[in-house]
């Protein structure tokens, strides 16, 4: 069996992380990138990153076929990484290719001054 942190720690070894200024770079050079919350709703609604789209962790892999197809570039974040390093490791089981997780979530993301919606 393993711990949380073992499963987070080998996603982390299997997906590519980006830092914040990596991922506002991507969003200026591609507008169609998908930025992903897969936090709660809850956390989503004390702020999140402009423009993003929110699927709960939970409901992942029931729902980003809908919101996304798999050619899509798609950028995840959580509230420090974690989440989203583990949708990033299950989103590339399901065939996505250009898919990273957000280096220190939105929390980095928030105290880089990234624009956020509220």
């Amino acid at each position: 069996m393993k711990t949380a942190t073992e499963l987070i720690t080998e996603a982390k070894g299997r997906i590519r992380e980006v830092t914040v200024d990596e991922a506002i770079r991507r969003r200026a050079d591609d507008p169609g990138v998908l930025v992903l919350d897969v936090r709660e709703p809850n956390e989503w609604n004390l702020g999140h990153v402009q423009g993003a789209q929110l699927i709960p962790r939970g409901l992942l892999e029931s729902n980003i076929e809908a919101a996304a197809p798999r050619e899509r570039s798609v950028i995840i974040y959580c509230a420090s990484g974690n989440r989203s390093a583990l949708a990033a490791d299950t989103m590339q089981q399901m065939g996505y290719r250009d898919v990273v997780s957000l280096r220190g979530g939105f929390r980095a993301w928030a105290e880089a001054g990234g624009p956020i919606d509220d």
